[in-house]
């Protein structure tokens, strides 16, 4: 296949997400005032939309998806937000923290076991108002995307006909609120990741209820995603709240006269890719050059590594030659372990794990292949410039040894070459953004690498916990847009689904990672270590040629040797001296530019924490399958998350300042 037949993923569709969540029905401060709030939430979706209308990213992304709102679907605040979504033509996406049956159960706010009972077993309620709520509840549920956290359903099930059969038992009551509120409070967790902006009816009271609404929100800000706060008392002086220290002023302070251009700022912010003409951000992948294969004259940083940190002569002299792997061979290659495996869990859906091949591992691969070789034009780039620059040096006075004055011109022309070398590939490097189109390039790959794991388990990085580049944010914009196409997994997560996750993809994500970050570090070390040891012995060689000059020069003075001869080696040893030197300072640049040690350090650190994980997955491997739940296995793939991008955020760091440049 020819380089010019490679598919080139195309851009995501952009689209808003909206979380909504808030008091039941039959809070006094929502029932009191209903209409009101009603009509400010309406008022809020009409700025937003208008919002999105004006946002100027248009020109960048095109037309944009429909608004995505997220809600747990109970009473109250959820349904009315759905219903005005749903007469928006918003997509309704519904995270739910049981199962759909075992949901309308609860939710239908039945004290009759008997009615309990036949709604669990999927029969309609003889009550009617029951059967209302209960009708009510599956409708909805049936107009949107379905997400439910079904894994502990069997021992909720259980509490909940327990606290009907016996309502005077207060501690079964508590008990089953407890548990309840955490299934919630997991529920509210993929809504804020899920979301932009979260609207949020309370009334100011506490954030101490687990799973509530103030709880909720609490951690919406804590995540860094922007509140819309409604007040069910006083609906018409709803606020933004940006940060979880506005929680503590939310009794005195007013409303802000730039409310509404607030809001706006924030949508557009959403919706904005972090591009412009200058920098093309989210448009940048279309315009890569796809290369089947790396470049060996682009090899001298990857060489580097062969040469002074392979352990045999066949391993440091070994091809280095990479061929990329082409998008759509992805699926049938090195991401068909994972589809496999992802696709063969227990009510998995088979359709979210086709997408994630389709719209994520393509853009993985499409992104690495592009990432890689620019990698190789920057650092390969710099690496031979340094080459170049000892050469350059050596050159202008090589001709001492070997030939007069009159004819230095040879010399001096091949020094001329040389230092052109350095220009050309500086400034071709400069004008064509190697290094700022690898940084976010890598990014992407990066991201996607790790994301096919978050999405089978349906937990995220919250939008305002995603890191932020210095000179573009597009990489960011750009993956969480292709996530966010894909979805959530629209299935019943089952305790053996999230057990099977926890022992296969994310096992086997975390400990090749590990693997992958100890062999690194080990490696660079090395590479560091012998480039240290070339160095000084190379100074070592200089002090050791100023060294026999001056004997030289004293046994010439004694009339040891004679005059000849001594201006003869005199010669030699000054291109020697200079020499040595030179090529030492070229080696501790390269060393300083690869800054192997630091790298080797930061794999070090990632890898011993990926240990850690690696650990606990083995503690609640040997847990009862009954205390193992969907809370520990996702806190464990936010971790291994979080440890991810800390890694990319710190070697781009240390390589964030090493712009291409003429070495000096």
């Amino acid at each position: 296949m020819r380089d010019t037949d490679v598919t080139v993923p195309p851009p995501p569709r952009v689209r808003l997400a909206l979380g909504a969540t808030g008091h039941r029905a039959g809070h006094r401060s929502f029932a009191a005032n209903e209409p009101a709030i009603a009509a400010t939430m309406r008022e809020i979706l009409d700025i937003i939309e208008a919002a999105a209308v004006s946002a100027p990213s248009h020109a960048a992304v095109g037309p944009f998806a429909p608004t995505r709102l997220h809600t747990l679907l109970a009473d109250g605040t959820d349904r009315m937000a759905t219903r005005f979504g749903l007469e928006r033509g918003y997509e309704i996406v519904a995270p739910l923290p049981f199962g759909r049956r075992l949901n309308r159960a609860i939710n239908s706010l039945t004290t009759d076991p008997a009615e309990a009972r036949r709604l669990l077993a999927g029969d309609d309620a003889l009550d009617p108002l029951t059967q209302s709520h209960a009708a009510e509840i599956r409708d909805l549920s049936d107009k949107a995307h379905v997400f439910s956290l079904a894994d502990a359903d069997e021992e909720i099930a259980r509490l909940f006909l327990a606290k009907l059969d016996k309502p005077e038992d207060a501690t079964l009551a508590s008990l089953f609120a407890a548990e309840t509120s955490r299934r919630v409070a997991l529920a509210g967790r993929i809504l804020i990741e899920q979301s932009d902006l979260v609207i949020g009816v309370w009334d100011g009271a506490t954030t101490a209820h687990v799973g509530g609404t103030g709880h909720t929100i609490a951690v919406a800000l804590e995540l860094g995603s922007p509140v819309i706060w409604i007040d069910p008392s006083r609906p018409d002086r709803w606020r933004i709240l940006l940060a979880p220290e506005a929680l503590t002023t939310v009794a005195i302070d007013p409303p802000t006269d730039d409310r509404v251009a607030v809001l706006t700022g924030l949508v557009h912010a959403a919706l904005d890719p972090g591009s412009d003409e200058a920098q093309p951000g989210f448009t940048a992948l279309l315009r890569e050059r796809w290369h089947g294969t790396s470049n060996p004259l682009a090899h001298g940083y990857r060489r580097v590594e062969a040469l002074f940190g392979g352990d045999t002569m066949r391993q440091r002299l070994r091809s280095l030659r990479q061929r990329y792997e082409r998008p759509e061979q992805i699926q049938t290659g090195s991401g068909s372990a994972f589809l496999c495996e992802a696709a063969a869990l227990p009510g998995a859906d088979t359709g979210l794990v086709e997408r994630i091949g389709a719209e994520v591992m393509r853009r993985a691969a499409w992104s690495d292949g592009i990432s890689a070789h620019l990698s190789d034009a920057y650092r390969g780039g710099m690496t031979f410039n340094f080459v170049l620059s000892s050469l350059s040096i050596v050159a202008g006075i090589m001709y001492l040894p070997f030939v007069g004055v009159e004819d230095k011109w040879m010399f001096a022309l091949a020094e001329l070459v040389l230092l052109s070398g350095i220009l050309i590939i500086t400034i071709v490097g400069q004008r064509r953004r190697y290094h700022t189109r690898w940084f976010e390039t890598r990014r992407v790959a990066e991201y996607f690498r790790h994301a096919p794991l978050m999405m089978i388990l349906g937990v995220s990085r919250p939008p305002g916990r995603w890191p932020h580049g210095a000179d573009a944010s597009w990489p960011e914009f750009y993956v969480r847009q292709v996530l966010r196409e894909v979805g959530l997994p629209r299935m019943a997560m089952s305790a053996q689904y999230v057990r099977d996750v926890l022992l296969g993809p994310l096992a086997s994500h975390v400990r090749g990672q590990r693997d992958y970050h100890f062999g690194k570090a080990k490696r660079l070390a090395t590479v560091h270590h012998r480039l240290d040891v070339l160095s000084e012995g190379l100074f070592q060689l200089a002090v050791g040629a100023v060294t026999l000059y001056l004997v030289l020069r004293s046994f010439e003075s004694a009339g040891a040797i004679s005059p000849y001869v001594f201006e003869k080696l005199s010669k030699v040893f000054t291109v020697l001296g200079v020499a040595f030197p030179t090529f030492g300072a070229g080696v501790a640049g390269v060393r300083y530019f690869g800054d192997f040690e630091r790298f080797g350090e930061i794999s070090e650190v990632t890898a011993e924490k990926l240990d850690g994980i690696s650990k606990r997955i083995d503690i609640l491997a040997s847990a009862p399958p009954s205390a193992v739940g969907y809370g520990e296995v996702t806190e464990l793939a936010h971790a291994a998350d979080d440890i991810v991008v800390a890694e990319l955020e710190s070697w781009q760091a240390v390589f964030g300042g090493k712009q291409i440049a003429v070495p000096v």
